[in-house]
């Protein structure tokens, strides 16, 4: 079970995330993580698959990272007891496609880039509870079917702004199951509070995000009773080159120094050399970085404890062309390196 304590789920018998994957496309390849990642698709229109709209595609891409992951943690579809799935899309389109061929209980989800997080938090609050044996977090986006439902379509060609980023082809996908399995302890969650600074700029998340995020790590901080120090690294989910520098002088007004802090879009690619803007972004960033570069640290005791913070901007296609500002929403999980790896650092 957990212990509430504010907005922090506290777990005394930690769920595992006993199996990941991380699926990417073109970009993700040319990147510093490319080799972390279980699958690389040069064609991520997947038109040799039958695909037809970049939604479509996405939904393959998801549906091959869930393969990847179920393979890992030795579970067919038909053993899985719930899936948290999300996406970009409207009304989450590619996740209840995949869904609909995996035919699991599932439960639809949607944070906006904050969607990896948030879906990892559900699937230990429901495995912590005993109501799952074995749960699916999974998230995705897609460069193409996301930059046409909130921008602009492809072929207009518009130019980018030094503040915008890229949004990955990507998705991420964890196998969570109770205590006593082997896998990286799910420690803690911790569920963002909307917070707004009236940004209106579509092409400025990270500056859209940064109040979240510093209002999410304040409350974690809080109910853990930790800091910064405590943990070998505090990674947000994409915040970029702007939102994290306003994320880290807002910490430091705070009282805390982020000098360990590690951005999911600035982790993805390679800025200097990539054409990708202030970094990447998406539902799928964050939750491939978890996948590719986050959980095998943890695995192998490189890293010991982090915490892991999806930001999202909770903008729609209405509310953008209507002048509104950009809501922003951040979820927490602490992680830890598995049990053995912890019991035999503590023998030593």
């Amino acid at each position: 079970m957990a212990i509430r304590k504010k907005d922090t789920l506290l777990f005394a018998h930690p769920p595992v995330i006993a199996a990941w994957a991380a699926v990417g496309g073109r970009q993700e390849a040319k990147g510093p993580l490319a080799p972390g990642f279980d699958e690389l698709v040069e064609d991520a229109s997947f038109a040799a698959e039958g695909c037809r709209s970049w939604e479509a595609a996405e939904s393959t891409l998801q549906s091959r990272c869930v393969a990847h992951c179920l393979r890992k943690g030795g579970v067919t579809p038909r053993q899985l007891t719930l899936a948290f799935a999300g996406d970009l899309q409207a009304q989450c389109t590619a996740s209840n496609y995949t869904m609909r061929a995996l035919d699991v209980p599932y439960a639809g989800v949607y944070g906006a880039c904050s969607t990896m997080a948030e879906t990892l938090a559900l699937a230990a609050a429901f495995a912590a509870s005993g109501y799952s044996e074995r749960t699916l977090a999974l998230s995705s986006s897609h460069f193409c079917a996301a930059e046409r439902q909130f921008r602009t379509p492809l072929d207009y060609g518009g130019k980018r702004t030094p503040t915008a980023q890229w949004t990955a082809t990507a998705a991420g996908a964890c196998l969570v199951r109770p205590a006593g399995m082997e896998g990286v302890r799910i420690l803690s969650a911790t569920f963002g509070r909307v917070r707004d600074y009236a940004v209106r700029d579509i092409n400025n998340m990270g500056a859209a995000m940064m109040p979240a995020a510093a209002s999410t790590l304040l409350a974690c901080f809080a109910a853990l009773g930790t800091a910064p120090q405590d943990y070998d690294a505090v990674l947000t989910g994409d915040l970029g080159k702007v939102g994290s520098a306003l994320l880290e002088a807002q910490m430091a007004r705070e009282g805390f120094v982020l000098d360990n802090h590690l951005d999911c879009g600035c982790l993805l690619y390679d800025l200097d050399a990539q054409p990708v803007g202030a970094g990447g972004s998406g539902a799928g960033c964050s939750a491939a970085v978890l996948g590719a570069y986050v959980l095998p640290r943890l695995q192998t005791g490189q890293w010991r404890r982090v915490l892991f913070l999806a930001t999202g901007a909770l903008m729609s296609q209405a509310t953008v062309q209507q002048g509104e500002t950009i809501p922003g929403i951040a979820h927490a999980v602490e992680l830890a390196a598995p049990a053995d790896i912890a019991a035999g650092e503590g023998k030593a």
